[in-house]
């Protein structure tokens, strides 16, 4: 068995059975890369030296006893937007292109210390903003299954990199959908938690109030072993939350007898993709037949949720962004006069179009005179799809429905048309709104062999039911397959 076929759980486990090496796993993972990486641009910074180093110093530790966990010595990989001590950290944006950390992300320093070995930084949409991996100053990434697709986004790379065997797991981030969406477009696991169960400290904000970090994965199980390794309280981080059952690995059980599951009408009507809507009904049969009980509901107030995300999302970037102005790091115009004319250079020339756009439409909602009229109304509006879920999860522990209207769009296609692009996040945004996890789980392919993903979704701080009924789910489906290990179902490119 190539060691590139197993998942996290299972590498870990042979590491300590003294079967391979922490060193032979990180070998195997850049000779994937060094075969992979120049047809699918998963990552933006790659430290062969480093990951060497580290993995050496694992296996000693995994072999004097002082490392046993489930995630020990398993090569994994950082989206771009979290901060790594050393190495830079580029937002895939020129504004950052040279910008090295003094300090690492908790959810990093969390995973460092149950003896994970890092290869590099995931590609991304510059700041995060996007859905399809395109927007990156250093060039797009594409879908291991085709790459004539897009591997979603913005957390694209890491997507991409597990499903093409560059990483075993990779954390992400998730502002609306950024890790749901592409884990569903490359056929893998990803969990956005619920808000807050994650430090943001060392996350290079986007939206302020909606941003969380969170595994992609091959499977559940290893989902569930990333985050309660990353799961933890910081005072470091204003809005993190103490959470009191982090045993979420204890929650692999395979039993949905009674589990009540909601399928929003709402969510099935125009505009969905059939081959989506048959791949994703036929999951919630097959745990309707492991004894869930499953009925349609109606979720209101779906339709408000784009506008109200994209004023808030906006809103919030065009503050978090201002610090990036050419004084203290990152990039500077070369060619200025006075303070003023320097600022606008660098911005302009730093950042992208599609970040421009944002903070653009974001300073527009929080100028005065529209303040009231779309950012105030936005935050209502949010308030209220809150209580929405709210009134849900009292009649249901879990909310079934698509992850995309559709499979990966062609490369260039999405581009064209941004309102289009934000359309497409009709089925994630509203669980960063409400505050709620919700996974992502493989559950078909459409006529062209691309992956189709299912949304799980739970109240907040309930990721123990969430994990139960994706994995759930995921025995009764059987196994998936990779793009490139050829899987059963996989095919190899």
């Amino acid at each position: 068995m190539s060691l590139l076929t197993m998942t996290a759980a299972e590498l870990s486990a042979a590491i300590k059975q003294g079967r391979t090496t922490a060193v032979e796993a990180v070998q195997e993972s850049f000779s994937q890369i060094e075969e992979k990486e120049e047809r699918f641009h998963c990552y933006v910074t790659i430290d062969k030296k480093s990951a060497l180093a580290r993995a050496q110093e694992v296996q000693r530790e995994i072999e004097a006893g002082k490392l046993n966990g489930p995630l020990a010595g398993v090569p994994m990989a950082v989206k771009d937007n979290i901060c790594t001590q050393g190495m830079r950290t580029t937002c895939a944006s020129r504004i950052l292109r040279n910008f090295v950390p003094p300090y690492s992300a908790q959810a990093v320093l969390n995973l460092q210390k149950a003896g994970a070995v890092m290869l590099g930084k995931t590609n991304m949409d510059e700041f995060a903003m996007g859905s399809t991996t395109e927007t990156s100053a250093f060039g797009a990434t594409r879908n291991p299954w085709n790459p004539a697709h897009v591997p979603g986004g913005s957390s694209g790379g890491s997507a991409a990199a597990v499903a093409a065997g560059e990483c075993f797991y990779a954390l992400g981030s998730d502002t609306g959908g950024s890790i749901r969406q592409p884990a569903a477009f490359c056929g893998v696991v990803g969990m956005k938690p619920t808000y807050g169960t994650v430090s943001r400290y060392g996350l290079i904000a986007y939206g302020s109030s909606l941003d969380q970090i969170g595994p992609l994965a091959k499977d559940v199980t290893d989902c569930a072993a990333v985050l309660e390794t990353i799961v933890s309280h910081d005072e470091k981080d204003s809005t993190s939350a103490s959470v009191k059952e982090t045993d979420y690995m204890a929650a692999l059980v395979d039993d949905a007898a009674g589990m009540r599951i909601g399928i929003p009408r709402d969510y099935f009507g125009e505009g969905l993709d059939q081959e989506v809507k048959d791949a994703v009904l036929q999951a919630a049969k097959m745990l309707e037949e492991k004894g869930a009980i499953v009925e349609w509901f109606d979720l209101s107030l779906v339709d408000y949720a784009i506008p109200a995300y994209y004023t808030i999302a906006a809103a919030e970037a065009s503050s978090n962004l201002e610090r990036f102005d050419g004084i203290k790091y990152g990039y500077r115009t070369k060619d200025y006069e006075g303070l003023h004319n320097m600022y606008r250079k660098t911005r302009s020339e730093g950042f992208g179009e599609e970040v421009k756009r944002r903070i653009m439409l974001g300073s527009f909602v929080l100028s005065s005179g529209y303040y009231d009229a779309y950012y105030l109304k936005a935050l209502k509006v949010k308030a209220l799809i809150r209580k929405a879920f709210d009134e849900a999860f009292a009649k249901y522990d879990i909310i079934l429905g698509p992850v995309a209207p559709a499979a990966a769009p062609g490369i260039g296609e999405s581009l064209v048309d941004p309102i289009r692009m934000y359309l497409g996040d009709i089925y994630t945004i509203a669980v960063n709104l409400a505050g709620a996890p919700g996974i992502s789980v493989p559950c078909g392919k459409n006529k062209e062999g691309l992956p189709i993903g299912v949304q799980f979704i739970a109240d907040c701080f309930q990721e123990k039911k969430l994990i139960q009924t994706a994995y759930a789910y995921e025995k009764a489906r059987g196994e998936f397959g990779m793009p490139g290990n050829g899987g059963k179902n996989g095919k190899r490119i």
